[in-house]
């Protein structure tokens, strides 16, 4: 589904991504971990085109195709979409209203998300404004889910949200990933950010990996990761990464 090769990343003229590779095949889910400023949020808006990230080496591949350079708006006709950690309000625009201008899906399918989200009372509403944290991973939600998007990108979909929420939102993103199906089943891929790993316990990922300092420090079992991180801290990983960098 995605390929990332070589891929070096500069954001106002600083190397914010070096060397960055990453591969996640249909039907897969990745989770990227990483202490803030990483570049875990720069990483996805690269990937969706954002143009700040600019690209100075390596390249980007979704379904076989060669995106690096690619708007975001074609990227996101192929398939590509992103739920935003803070995303803007749009004053003057119902959310209600943007639904049916990104549509993929019916209607009344996206009137079932938002009663199964408690989220039909906003539809009315001007899109984020006034939401809080929860009230806007809710509207992200339901925008991914209207425009039905082959491969999924999640930015700390936990972060300011009550338990009771995070509960929710983790079994929405699981099902929007078809981990409800068997793996033969499953065409849908996504790449989920998160800091410490409180949306795990509701979502089935395949594989993690660890951002620090620009590159990709650590990939492996996300069960192992997410407890290494929990027990030590980032500390331990970036300890592990500097003693292999030294060791070559």
């Amino acid at each position: 589904m995605l390929s990332i090769e070589n891929l070096s990343v500069k954001v106002e003229d600083k190397v914010i991504l070096r060397d960055v590779n990453l591969r996640i095949n249909v039907g897969e889910a990745h989770v990227l971990f990483g202490p803030n400023g990483a570049g875990k949020s720069t990483l996805i808006n690269t990937i969706m085109g954002h143009p700040r990230c600019k690209v100075v080496e390596g390249s980007i591949y979704f379904k076989g195709r060669d995106i690096t350079d690619m708007p975001i708006d074609e990227r996101a006709r192929l398939g590509i979409g992103l739920a935003y950690q803070n995303p803007p309000g749009i004053p003057g625009v119902k959310l209600k209203d943007l639904l049916k201008i990104i549509a993929k899906v019916d209607w009344e399918e996206i009137e079932r998300m938002a009663e199964i989200l408690n989220f039909k009372d906003f539809l009315d509403r001007e899109v984020n404004v006034g939401f809080s944290g929860g009230e806007v991973k809710k509207s992200e939600l339901l925008q991914i889910f209207a425009q039905n998007p082959d491969f999924m990108m999640f930015d700390e979909p936990d972060s300011g949200v009550d338990v009771e929420n995070v509960k929710l939102i983790g079994h929405i993103i699981n099902h929007l990933l078809e981990k409800d199906r068997k793996p033969a089943d499953r065409r849908k891929s996504g790449l989920i950010i998160t800091h410490m790993g409180h949306i795990l316990k509701f979502i089935h990922v395949d594989r993690a990996h660890i951002l620090y300092n620009g590159v990709i420090a650590c990939s492996g079992s996300p069960e192992e990761i997410l407890n290494t991180i929990i027990k030590y801290g980032y500390e331990r990983c970036i300890k592990c990464y500097q003693k292999r960098r030294q060791n070559g």
